[in-house]
């Protein structure tokens, strides 16, 4: 048996590399960017990608070509940035790792929550600065606050569990309608949902033909000194809209984990005082890391 080349652009846990080289796999952990990937991949029978390594169609046209390259692995939950359609068409299997990285990515927005309801961020940055802003930093409980959240897939039901637990009360909207199983929470259209929260957190992908999902008119829809939450892909929020609600006072914070283009350059979104940052790290809990490994590891033999 040939042994399996495997390239994970952009790493993969330790376990699962040392698990895959036991099976007769050779593991590169080497990031390349789109002209120089197009051109290694007729080295490769699997390419294992996050979010920097986009897989668009000149790169899968190169994969294609060179006749190697048989699955593509999105580590983690979404798959845009991979063109899984012309992909497909092209011989070439993708699929991702949904289920491992849940957890990490609820317990995230849940610390968004947190941290817009009782400034952690902000008086983190000002104490530091030698500054004791005791007074201008009143926040408020979450318990009893309605919590919304726009798609309800693996991720926000793992939100939805934990803010009940908090005793927010959690209200979603989905493009499939009411789903079945979930009656402990009510279902509502968008516009409904956005009129009636006081916390919003959005878990739908990005797609690009459709644009931002949450613009300046879902915005205005909102509760004054409402918060938004966006843990899921950058420009599913637009970021223009978002901003100008900021300065307004339309809105009373905002955390985000992702933005419309990173490593994010919009520095007056960045630095705004109401507003709680990460760096797009949802999934990168050692937890997670662990079980996207190994369920990459499950994929790849299998």
């Amino acid at each position: 048996m040939n042994m399996i080349r495997i390239l994970a652009s952009d790493g993969l846990d330790k376990s699962a590399v040392k698990k895959l080289c036991e099976n007769n796999c050779e593991v590169v952990e080497k990031f390349y960017n789109a002209e120089e990937l197009a051109k290694e991949l007729c080295n490769y029978d699997v390419l294992v990608v996050r979010s920097a390594t986009k897989v668009r169609k000149p790169v899968i046209d190169a994969a294609a070509e060179g006749g190697r390259l048989k699955l593509v692995i999105r580590a983690g939950v979404g798959v845009d940035n991979i063109d899984v359609k012309y992909a497909r068409e092209k011989g070439i299997k993708v699929t991702n790792t949904p289920k491992a990285s849940s957890a990490s990515v609820a317990e995230l927005t849940i610390a968004h929550i947190f941290s817009l309801a009782r400034f952690v961020g902000v008086a983190n940055v000002t104490l530091r600065e030698g500054k004791w802003e005791k007074k201008a930093y009143k926040g408020i409980e979450i318990n009893g606050k309605t919590l919304g959240l726009v798609g309800f897939g693996r991720i926000a039901r793992e939100v939805a569990k934990k803010a009940n637990a908090l005793g927010m009360n959690v209200i979603y909207t989905d493009i499939l309608g009411k789903l079945d199983g979930c009656d402990e929470f009510k279902f509502m259209s968008l516009d409904e949902l956005l009129k009636n929260s006081d916390f919003i957190s959005v878990h739908v992908p990005f797609i690009k033909e459709d644009g931002a999902l949450i613009k300046e008119k879902q915005i205005n829809m909102m509760k004054d000194g409402a918060f938004i939450i966006n843990c899921a892909r950058g420009g599913v929020v637009c970021e223009t809209a978002l901003l100008k609600a900021l300065n307004s006072g339309k809105l009373a914070g905002a955390g985000l984990d992702v933005f419309e283009q990173e490593p994010a350059k919009n520095m007056a979104l960045i630095n705004h005082l109401n507003v709680s940052v990460t760096p797009h790290i949802g999934g990168s809990t050692v937890e997670a890391q662990k079980r996207i490994g190994m369920e990459v590891v499950s994929i790849i033999l299998k």
